[in-house]
């Protein structure tokens, strides 16, 4: 699973990040890579084995999108 989420500046940026990893160390649930930039961050999220994710990590993207007010998956 991907998004990739788009600011306007960069201490927009820094403020999610903090954010994802705030959510990360409380859920134990980490991506398998974030990529990002001055105004943008890419997020990839898989389960352990790689498979398809999981309820874990279904419920990390829905609380990473609510960062943001999206609904979006």
């Amino acid at each position: 699973m991907f998004r990739r989420f788009e600011f306007e500046r960069y201490g927009e940026t820094r403020v999610f990040l903090d954010a994802v990893a705030a959510l990360t160390e409380e859920t134990g649930v980490h991506p398998q890579n974030i990529n990002f930039g001055t105004t943008y961050v890419n997020i990839t999220l898989e389960s352990a084995d790689g498979s398809e994710p999981g309820s874990a990590e279904l419920d990390l993207a829905a609380r990473i999108n609510a960062l943001t007010g999206s609904a979006e998956p």
